[in-house]
């Protein structure tokens, strides 16, 4: 129990522990950029998916940009915009098909 104690409390244990929290801290914050500037990209498949849009085929641009999507980062986005109806207090959206 004496050897647990010292090396929690030993300085060098602390600084590890301090860097692997920045480290995580960098890579969570990398991943939402990265996520956020894939998102940008898909403004491109903006005219394909507006009501009444002429031409809903999408574009060579437009299926790259979808190409270059994280699973989670769409997945993630999708959710997050599902919900905001309720956190903006609105009723929940109904779509028809």
């Amino acid at each position: 129990m004496a050897a647990i104690t010292s090396v929690s409390s030993s300085p060098k244990w602390l600084v590890l522990m301090f860097m692997a929290l920045v480290f995580q801290n960098q890579m969570a914050q990398s991943q939402t950029q990265t996520c956020s500037n894939s998102l940008a990209n898909l403004n491109v498949c903006a005219q394909f998916v507006v009501p009444g849009a002429a031409n809903t085929s999408p574009s060579p641009d437009c299926c790259t940009a979808l190409q270059g999507l994280e699973h989670d980062c769409i997945c993630n986005t999708l959710r997050i915009a599902a919900r905001l109806p309720a956190l903006c207090n609105l009723p929940p959206l109904s779509c028809a098909n």
